[in-house]
């Protein structure tokens, strides 16, 4: 995909509408880069102005200061409001709530004041506004879907209603785990889990969410979270239904249905 970085748009004296932010997953993980593709080509086709950092963008420090390094997250941090400033960034869009999480409520207090969403509220905000126009009977009509509310989304940012009024317009059912929305469990990857050993314990995190999951009879499991799809891809697997029951990011269903 050729897509205009923030630099090349500077070089014209342009300004994007819209900055990108891919993230560590969405760039490297291969699992995740289809997400990224996902929603990058719902952009195109809706002729949203964006751009991304490309080679400038590096992590946000997220796992850093969770994991407890404060040092090397301020650092990391101050890069990237640096770089973020010099270009005039307004606006920046990101798929992965620990990015968006941070950038929005942890940037200010260095000095990084922007506008953050995350994708699944842009995606019901341009649904809202006609931008979005979905295919009758597309591939997942009449279909069970179950979704998944990742912690920094739903607990630290309280969005809820904007991924499932996205699923709504597919036309499935959406069936509910019993625990959802603020009772929602997490999926075993936040605050650096992701990146180390499980203490002790009878069951794994992801296992138990991947149980819940499937029990709902749903076909396919919708998350917004590129560490949340590792973990309820594995998950699922371990409980031998991989086959069966899909997990999709909400970028990827759209992408598929527009």
């Amino acid at each position: 995909m050729q897509i205009k970085t923030m630099a090349e748009y500077a070089a014209n004296g342009e300004t994007p509408e819209v900055l990108f932010w891919v993230g560590c997953s969405g760039s490297f993980d291969q699992r995740a880069q289809k997400i990224t593709r996902a929603f990058a080509t719902i952009l195109e086709k809706v002729g949203i102005q964006f751009a991304i950092l490309g080679k400038e963008e590096s992590c946000t420090g997220d796992p850093a200061r969770r994991a407890g390094n404060e040092f090397i997250f301020q650092m990391m941090a101050q890069n990237n409001i640096q770089l973020l400033n010099m270009y005039g960034v307004k606006k920046i869009v990101t798929a992965c709530p620990h990015c968006f999480n941070i950038l929005k409520n942890e940037y200010p207090a260095l000095g990084g004041n922007y506008e953050v969403i995350h994708h699944t509220t842009f995606l019901q905000s341009l649904i809202d506004e006609g931008k979005i126009k979905m295919k009758e009977g597309g591939a997942f009509k009449g279909k069970k879907i179950t979704y998944h509310d990742s912690c920094y989304l739903g607990r630290a940012n309280n969005i809820y209603e904007a991924p499932r009024k996205v699923l709504e317009v597919l036309d499935a059912e959406l069936v509910e785990m019993k625990r959802c929305r603020s009772k929602g469990l997490c999926c075993g990857a936040g605050g650096a889990q992701m990146f180390k050993e499980e203490e002790k314990g009878n069951i794994r995190i992801n296992v138990e969410r991947g149980k819940e999951a499937v029990e709902t009879g749903a076909s396919i499991v919708a998350s917004n979270c590129p560490f949340c799809m590792t973990m309820l891809t594995d998950g699922v697997k371990e409980v031998g239904k991989e086959d069966e029951v899909k997990v999709l990011d909400i970028a990827e269903l759209i992408a598929q249905n527009i």
